[in-house]
């Protein structure tokens, strides 16, 4: 690592260790999905912890903006609504084709895609903070 980076870190220390409680939350979502009975898509949109840590994202990301941590609450945010978008999508596709019976594979594979994704979101996320570096997120 780099001093420079070492030097923004330490400058937004506070704020790093507040972007790993929101990370800490996400990944407490999915480990109850895998405890329980839910899908790891479904514990992660509509569970607290994660419901909490976006909450958390949207109250501080005024303070991250311009800093390397911008990304990370980006990165956080977009992985919450785009599990919501593709539940969603999924369900869509999934309920008419309840009648030929296909549509619950439909529904238990696609949320199985959107659970793996969520997992590698954010386990990526995660593991970048903790190297101090940025992700990448498309603008």
């Amino acid at each position: 690592m780099t001093s420079e980076s070492s030097a923004s870190i330490g400058a937004n220390r506070g704020l790093v260790e507040y972007t790993h409680w929101i990370y800490g939350l996400h990944a407490l979502s999915i480990i109850m999905a895998l405890a329980g009975a839910h899908t790891v898509a479904l514990r992660f949109a509509f569970g607290l912890p994660s419901i909490v840590a976006v909450i958390m994202n949207y109250a501080r990301r005024s303070e991250a903006r311009g800093s390397w941590l911008e990304t990370h609450f980006r990165w956080q945010i977009h992985t919450f609504w785009y599990s919501w978008l593709w539940i969603i999508v999924t369900s869509i596709v999934a309920i008419p084709l309840l009648i030929v019976v296909i549509g619950v594979a439909i529904e238990i594979v696609g949320l199985a895609l959107v659970g793996m994704w969520v997992v590698y979101r954010i386990v990526r996320g995660w593991l970048a903070l903790r190297e101090g570096r940025s992700v990448p997120v498309a603008r």
